[in-house]
């Protein structure tokens, strides 16, 4: 960059240069600006939609997607049929039947059931109408009362066992304190589950009168997520058993590092591995970033791992028996970003190198929607990918490449193209096994509540805290992706874990194996 006039060439041709490249540099400038001002005041979804920019809708989730051929491709490209559905009347769905019903009869008077020639009529049938009611959480002391027995005629002078004898206390997950596993599970997963703080829940509970403060609250949490280390143990030994794992990552400030300021940036991590009808959700709280904390924790794995372009995972992805597989919604995001930084009037336009781009990655979604619309087997759709996917991949990455080069490469299409040019070996193996996802959405709809969570509660208050939340995302994440209720499941873990004692015991109350049957009469 020139920095001072008198600098300036007197050739005509080198001043022209320097213009153009001012102009380039200013229009990358101005593209910034539009970006991170989309970010800070537009609408917050990826999903691009004919009302936000008037074009034909693109897709944020699959379902949502529309086969529309590449402009220059439409000639040869497959039609894909999408089936015509049909639209549910408007109006509330049934209550759920598992709630209970208080019948309120509504009659007429006894006058009333005159008929005006004097018969008495009869009743011939009823109008019903069902209105939801919520009454304040039910909250109650269980007394826990143990008789004590004594000897009056020898005072416990012949018996070794004292000369008083009481009943056994019961198992608790905190031993001498005041919490059930009822109150503690509806604290985990208020704050867990719910985003909602400690010292929120705290004052819920001083509107009833009752005296916990937020620091009981906390010390609970960590005692508990202690108890379940055998319980977490098994979800890792099962994370490690399946075909692939989806890994993410998500920064969170942690205090009280040992060596650390406040404000250095920690990071938890989250894996899901396991079966695939019996999925296992663990989060992991590291201080760094590094690379190595996805070597160390998936020690002896062999199979599939699916990440985002980020470095730190291409080592563990090089290694002998891992095969590493991309993330479409990251390189799709990407272009997503170039439409929102577009000028005005350039959105409205339907071409555009961008809506291109995405047409392409729109078609492949197109496919992965079609599979689940006709429930595929993995063997039928590894066959369709190969048929469908593998030719538009193809297609798509010679299109890449011839653009590139004329594309300026610090620009928002510039960087989206390098990324996907960039990850291309590790984007399109999701072709090569029809159980694998094209994308990462899996672990990322589950790291969201902890995002959502982070908003509210904004650091943790110590490493051990910072664990403690790790390990009770973990339950409960599983808890979700195996369809139970978390606070059900909790509760139900909190009363038994304290009479587990064999490892037969602890996998019994894993979320994938439990017995579903036990969680229906709780209370």
């Amino acid at each position: 960059m020139i920095s001072s006039i008198a600098n300036l060439p007197d050739n005509a041709a080198d001043l022209k240069k320097i213009i153009a490249e001012y102009q380039a540099h200013i229009k990358i400038l101005e593209e910034k600006i539009r970006f991170l001002q989309d970010k800070l005041f537009g609408r917050k979804s990826e999903k691009l939609t004919e009302s936000k920019y008037h074009q034909l809708p693109l897709f944020d989730e699959a379902e949502t997607i529309l086969e529309k051929p590449c402009p220059d491709e439409e000639d040869k490209a497959d039609k894909i049929v999408v089936p015509a559905h049909t639209r549910q009347k408007p109006g509330r769905k049934p209550l759920p039947d598992n709630l209970p019903r208080v019948e309120v009869i509504h009659d007429l008077s006894e006058e009333e059931k005159i008929c005006g020639c004097g018969c008495q009529m009869s009743r011939i049938g009823e109008e019903v109408c069902e209105k939801l009611d919520i009454i304040p959480a039910k909250i109650q002391v269980i007394r826990h009362i143990r008789y004590k027995y004594a000897c009056k005629e020898c005072e416990g002078v012949e018996s070794d066992e004292g000369a008083v004898k009481i009943a056994p206390p019961p198992a608790q997950i905190i031993p001498k304190s005041i919490a059930t596993e009822g109150l503690i599970a509806n604290i985990v997963v208020s704050k867990f589950a719910d985003a909602l703080p400690f010292y929120r829940q705290e004052k819920i509970l001083e509107r009833i009168g009752v005296d916990i403060p937020r620091a009981t609250m906390a010390n609970w949490t960590i005692q508990v997520a202690d108890q379940c280390e055998p319980v977490l143990s098994l979800l890792h030994q099962e994370l490690l058993c399946g075909f692939v794992i989806n890994i993410d990552e998500t920064p969170v400030q942690v205090l009280g590092e040992a060596g650390r300021a406040n404000t250095t940036k920690s990071y938890m991590w989250a894996f899901r591995g396991g079966g695939i009808d019996q999925p296992v959700l663990i989060f992991q709280y590291q201080p760094t970033r590094s690379g190595l904390i996805v070597e160390s924790y998936l020690q002896d794995y062999q199979g599939y791992i699916q990440t985002d372009g980020y470095s730190g995972y291409d080592e563990f992805g090089r290694q002998v028996g891992i095969i590493h597989v991309g993330c479409w919604s990251h390189a799709r995001r990407l272009f997503v970003d170039v439409i929102d930084a577009m000028p005005g009037s350039d959105k409205k336009k339907k071409g555009g190198n961008a809506n291109t781009a995405l047409s392409y990655i729109g078609r492949l979604y197109a496919i992965e929607a079609k599979a689940r619309e006709e429930k595929l087997t993995p063997e039928q759709i590894y066959q369709l990918r190969q048929e469908k996917s593998k030719r538009i991949l193809e297609e798509f990455k010679i299109w890449l490449r011839d653009l590139y080069p004329k594309t300026p490469p610090k620009g928002l299409l510039g960087k989206a193209i390098g990324y996907c040019l960039s990850q291309w070996a590790k984007l399109e193996r999701y072709i090569l096994d029809g159980r694998l996802k094209i994308d990462n959405n899996l672990i990322e709809n589950a790291i969201r509540p902890f995002v959502l969570g982070r908003k509210n509660w904004l650091f943790s208050g110590s490493p051990r805290g910072a664990k403690a939340s790790a390990d009770l995302y973990s339950l409960i994440e599983t808890a979700k992706a195996n369809g139970l209720e978390p606070y059900r499941y909790l509760r139900f873990l909190f009363g038994r874990l304290p009479l587990a004692k064999t490892p037969e015991d602890y996998k019994a109350l894993l979320p994938q194996y439990l017995d579903r049957e036990q969680l229906k009469n709780l209370w």
